[in-house]
């Protein structure tokens, strides 16, 4: 019986820990289509807040009914402090690649050109891909001559090590966010205490400079 349940036991450890890795890479970062329906005049943003030390990579392409004639379009992307990381004009598809030099909020702006004014709606297809997502496993494998089971298992690995990136990432922001709300209550708590010192110094000045008037004016 003994003999059985250790069997039994070699079997389903390394059973729950594939499902566990196949739910982690089922959850990992992947790439999102986002379609855009551009005005004929304006601007419209996607943005993402990404961590730093992040591959993206992302691909556009302007969509219209009209095969003869499509409009053209600029693009430009900047990182969260304004820095441009890729603009294009008059352009009716592309690519950027990039990988994240800070943590935050990086955005992607796309606008017609105005010489399409007056077209109407236009529709801009973007694939936007973000760490594991982002990398060439073709390029791997063929660099590491890998394939199978084994990319598989290299992808699934990627998958984990973005997870615990991200859960650190998070980690630090938490950290971030209660030491801002510590900070905050603190002055929230001076501030408090010098408006009741200041309340209580004018009543007083108050108290002081009325007894002094009736005084003079002998009424008390």
């Amino acid at each position: 019986m003994t003999g059985d349940a250790n069997v039994r036991r070699a079997v389903i450890v390394p059973s729950l820990l594939f499902v566990i890795l196949v739910w982690a890479f089922s959850n990992a970062p992947v790439g999102d289509a986002i379609w855009l329906n551009l005005p004929p005049t304006g601007t419209k943003c996607v943005s993402e807040e990404i961590q730093s030390n992040v591959v993206v990579l992302a691909d556009y392409v302007v969509v219209s009914e009209d095969h003869g004639h499509i409009p053209t379009i600029s693009v430009k992307v900047t990182s969260p402090y304004a820095n441009n990381l890729h603009l294009r004009e008059n352009v009716t598809h592309g690519q950027f690649a990039f990988t994240t030099q800070e943590a935050g909020n990086y955005l992607a702006c796309f606008w017609l050109e105005s010489h399409n004014h007056g077209g109407g709606e236009v529709s801009v297809n973007i694939d936007w891909k973000t760490g594991i997502a982002a990398k060439d496993w073709e390029s791997v494998a063929r660099k590491e001559k890998i394939e199978g089971v084994e990319l598989e298992l290299r992808k699934l690995e990627g998958a984990v090590e973005a997870i615990h990136e991200n859960l650190l990432y998070l980690k630090s922001r938490e950290a971030e966010m209660r030491i801002v709300s510590e900070t905050t209550n603190g002055r929230v708590a001076w501030f408090s205490i010098m408006s009741l010192g200041i309340c209580i110094t004018v009543s007083g000045l108050q108290v002081w400079y009325l007894k002094r008037f009736f005084q003079k004016k002998k009424l008390i």
